[in-house]
C-alpha cells in the first residue's frame, strides 16, 4: 500500500434499498480488488460505513458506492489518521443500519430539524432547552456537552424506553446529539412520530462539531474526548487519537489509570470484565496475546498489526 496519506471516511445515508444482497456482492468484489479497511452496513433503510485507506482509494470507493446505490450525496466526515484503525474490510447485511428496534420510520420528517455546528453553541445557551445525549453510558462517561442529560442506555435500542422515563413534555425544546449524526437523526424521527413538536439535532454529530469548532474563535462546549468505533478508541478536540486504550477482551475503552490497574492484563482482561469471563475465555485470550507478542518481536504479520502512515 502507498501510505502517502491515510484517512478515515465515515458516512451514512438513509435511502430505500430493495436489493441489498446484490449490493453486498458488488461491494465484496470491489473491496477484494482494493486495499481498504473498515465496515459497511447495508439495510433496507440505507447504508452506514467507516472506511480507512489512502485518499485516492477512498475517493474512488465513494464514487463506486454512489454509482451502485444510484445516489449523488452521502453525509461524509473526513479525518486524517496516521494508521489504519480497522483490521479488515467487512460488508454486512443488517435489519437496520442503526438499531432502534421500532420498525420503519419516516426519516424525511427530520430534515428540517438539523442544527449546523456554527449555530450549536447558541442553541445550547438557551435556558429552556433539554439537551439529550443519545449515545451509550460508557461513551458519555468519556466526554459530553455540558449540561447534557444521560438517558443511561447500554444500547441504542434502549433509547425509546429510557427517553420515556425522562417524562419530557411534547412541547419542550429538545436537542439531540450523537457521534456522527446517524443515531440522533433516527431518534429525532422517532420522537417526531411520537408527537414531540420541537426537536433539534446536531448535524453530523460530535465529529462534525469538533471539526468545525477547532478552527473557530468560539469556545468549544465539548468536554472530554469522543469515543469512536475503531482502533483509535477515542479522539480529542483536535480529532487526533485520544488518551484511551481498549480492552481486547470486552472492547471497552480504558483510561491510563485502568491500564495501570492490577486487574488489567493486556489482551486478556480489564477492570470492566475481569469477573465476566470464564476460565476458558481467559485462557484463549492469553494464548492469543502471546501469539501477538511473539509476532511483534519477530516483526511478522498478525491480525492485530497496524498499518502506519509512512
Amino acid at each position: 500500500m502507498k501510505n502517502n496519506g491515510l484517512y478515515i471516511y465515515t458516512f451514512y445515508r438513509f435511502i430505500n434499498i430493495k436489493n441489498k444482497a446484490k449490493i453486498k456482492i458488488l461491494l465484496d468484489k470491489y473491496f477484494k480488488e482494493n486495499i481498504l479497511r473498515g465496515t459497511v452496513l447495508i439495510a433496507s433503510e440505507g447504508i452506514n460505513a467507516s472506511i480507512s485507506g489512502t485518499k485516492y482509494d477512498l475517493e474512488e470507493t465513494i464514487k463506486t458506492i454512489k454509482k451502485i446505490l444510484k445516489i449523488r450525496k452521502l453525509n461524509i466526515k473526513v479525518n486524517s489518521i496516521n494508521f489504519l484503525p480497522f483490521k479488515k474490510i467487512k460488508v454486512r447485511l443488517k435489519k437496520e443500519i442503526v438499531s432502534l428496534g421500532k420498525g420503519k420510520l419516516n426519516l424525511s420528517n427530520s430534515k428540517n430539524t438539523f442544527i449546523e455546528p456554527k449555530l450549536w453553541n447558541e442553541l445550547l445557551k438557551k435556558n429552556n432547552l433539554k439537551l439529550i445525549d443519545t449515545r451509550n453510558t460508557y461513551e458519555v462517561s468519556i466526554g459530553k456537552f455540558s449540561n447534557a442529560i444521560n438517558p443511561l442506555t447500554n444500547s441504542f435500542r434502549e433509547f425509546p424506553q429510557k427517553f420515556k422515563n425522562l417524562k419530557l413534555k411534547k412541547e419542550e425544546n429538545i436537542a439531540l446529539y450523537c457521534t456522527g449524526g446517524i443515531r440522533c437523526e433516527k431518534a429525532t424521527s422517532f420522537l417526531i412520530k411520537k408527537g414531540y413538536k420541537n426537536v433539534f439535532q446536531l448535524k453530523g454529530g460530535i465529529l462534525n462539531y469538533l471539526n468545525f469548532i477547532k478552527n473557530q474563535n468560539d469556545k468549544s462546549m465539548w468536554e472530554g474526548e469522543c469515543f469512536v468505533f475503531d482502533d483509535r478508541v477515542t479522539v480529542n478536540k483536535q480529532l487526533l487519537k485520544g488518551e484511551y486504550d481498549q480492552c481486547y477482551a470486552c472492547r471497552m475503552p480504558i483510561s491510563k489509570k485502568e491500564v495501570n490497574s492490577k486487574l488489567f492484563i493486556k489482551g486478556v482482561q480489564c477492570p470492566h470484565c475481569f469477573q465476566k469471563k470464564s476460565r476458558d475465555q481467559l485462557a484463549k485470550y492469553s494464548i492469543r496475546q502471546k501469539q501477538i507478542d511473539k509476532a511483534e518481536i519477530n516483526k511478522t504479520n498478525h491480525s492485530f498489526k497496524k498499518i502506519y502512515k509512512n
